[in-house]
């Protein structure tokens, strides 16, 4: 089937005359359909459909931009599952965290739609008699919103959602893995009512992505992907004054310490360790385990592991899916093998499986490594797959400086019935996130979504704090004294 850009309200192909192919990775022989690549032209196009319609967009009151973004929602709750089997069919994770995915896309539709009401500026007395003083929020423009493949709903929507709201068009570059869920997301977005020009859709890679970056028509760009490219697009923003949100890469650990329940770690683990065949930003890829309980936990670990069922995400009692693609393939087992070389001890996985109607797949068993350092590469580096890394500690303190000691910080796990170590946790674990007693996924839409270091620039996504990226501040006095009165100057000595 082909399908097309979305520019001006008008479906069309790419300027190049250019396609590419999308595939199911849980059967390579399903080919979902073929999508234009894009060109600068494309993105010009767009960017300029946009910023014509932002002139009218802008002027629209927010609670009645908020309405359209609570009917969309209520479209996707109407849809969720034929939904969540297409986004199964298009990326592999399974059908139950699909499901998941559109949920969160619901949540984060209805919440925009109740900031429509609030968009809280401050009114703050003046020095001076007889002058009001107050700020508020204003659009900036054209959004530039580039998204990851792992979450190929949700993530789209905690950007369109808060850029739409606040007044600003929108130029979206999804990734080349997921282009047919970013297609029915905008074609819910027309069917909600957003106008001609407000939505702007461009496929393809790394040329599309740039453009959108370096068009002058787009005044904020909002990145999710790896540290390498967040890093190029952050140098591209700079040099052109734009405003940016990053939310990049993560290598997030779980502390286990001799008193967690362990039963309730094990499930934690394994959830935040396999789910979408870790392949999140915020994946448990390093366990870190107190000698107590070391060899007791890597048992109950490899029982569990051993339990979990692989196969098409779409199929009834599957547990895990496949990896992305054959290049993620590729780059996950050549991890592995670097991890056998450093000294790692695999002690389950590491192959690629394709027995049981697998072999058309790109499917990784659940991997594990022991007698990991800290200064492994599999103990340092984003591998995004289903490898998890267990290390050894003996105190509280070399947990944390084992935890902090990598140049990501996204998400942060404490397990412990210790009420003085969790507080200790979430003042010293550097990270964005940290949960106590949970595993590292699981973020809700109401919540600020982000981390430091190399993980991000500053920014969030979600809760309140991604409305304040997505508008400006103006500041607003109004002197209503009948004569000229000079703030910042010496009043005092009157």
């Amino acid at each position: 089937m082909q399908f097309y850009n979305y520019i001006g309200g008008q479906w069309r192909p790419s300027a190049s005359g250019k396609t590419f192919l999308n595939i199911n990775p849980a059967d390579t022989s399903d080919i979902i359909g073929e999508f234009p690549q894009s060109t600068d032209s494309d993105v010009r196009i767009a960017a300029e459909a946009a910023r014509e319609a932002y002139k009218t967009w802008r002027l629209v009151p927010a609670p009645k931009r908020g309405d359209l973004l609570r009917k969309a929602g209520q479209i996707l709750a109407a849809r969720k599952d034929e939904l969540a089997c297409e986004m199964t069919r298009e990326m592999g994770k399974v059908f139950a965290e699909t499901k998941g995915d559109v949920q969160e896309a619901i949540d984060t539709a209805y919440y925009a739609a109740t900031e429509g009401r609030r968009l809280f500026g401050y009114t703050v007395p003046s020095e001076l008699p007889n002058k009001f003083a107050m700020s508020i929020r204003q659009p900036i423009g054209v959004a530039g919103c580039i998204t990851p493949w792992n979450f190929p709903l949700a993530i789209p929507s905690w950007k369109i959602f808060p850029a739409l709201l606040c007044g600003n068009t929108v130029v979206f570059k999804p990734a080349m893995d997921t282009p047919k869920t970013a297609h029915t997301f905008v074609e819910i977005l027309i069917e909600a009512g957003i106008p001609e020009g407000v939505i702007n859709l461009v496929h393809g890679g790394d040329e599309a992505g740039k453009a959108v970056v370096a068009d002058p028509n787009i005044q904020l760009i909002s990145f999710t992907g790896s540290s390498e490219t967040g890093k190029i697009v952050a140098q591209h923003c700079a040099a052109q004054h734009k405003r940016v949100s990053l939310e990049m890469g993560g290598k997030n650990a779980v502390i286990l310490m001799d008193d967690a329940d362990l039963q309730l770690a094990l499930e934690g683990v394994v959830w935040g360790a396999f789910g979408t065949t870790g392949q999140r930003c915020t994946a448990t890829s390093r366990l870190l385990l107190h000698e107590k309980i070391h060899d007791k936990f890597v048992e109950m670990l490899i029982r569990r592991v051993e339990r979990l069922r692989i196969g098409n995400g779409n199929d009834a009692g599957v547990d895990m899916g496949p990896v992305i693609n054959a290049e993620q393939m590729q780059r996950i087992l050549d991890y592995i093998e670097l991890g056998k070389q450093e000294g790692a001890t695999c002690i389950i996985g590491g192959t690629r499986l394709t027995e049981n109607g697998l072999a058309k797949g790109f499917f990784v068993a659940p991997t594990i490594f022991t007698n990991v350092k800290p200064e492994y590469r599999i103990a340092q580096e984003e591998i995004f797959g289903p490898v998890l890394s267990v290390l050894k500690f003996n105190t509280f303190e070399e947990a944390v400086k084992i935890l902090n000691g990598v140049r990501y910080g996204l998400s942060s796990s404490l397990y412990t019935h210790n009420i003085n170590l969790a507080f200790r946790a979430i003042r010293d674990f550097e990270a964005g996130i940290t949960y106590i007693n949970a595993p590292t996924i699981g973020a809700e839409a109401h919540l600020p979504f982000g981390g430091v270091k190399e993980t991000g620039n500053g920014h969030r996504e979600g809760g309140w704090q991604v409305y304040d990226f997505f508008s400006e501040t103006k500041t607003v006095y109004v002197d209503f004294s009948g004569a000229l009165q000079r703030a910042q100057i010496d009043n005092y000595d009157k």
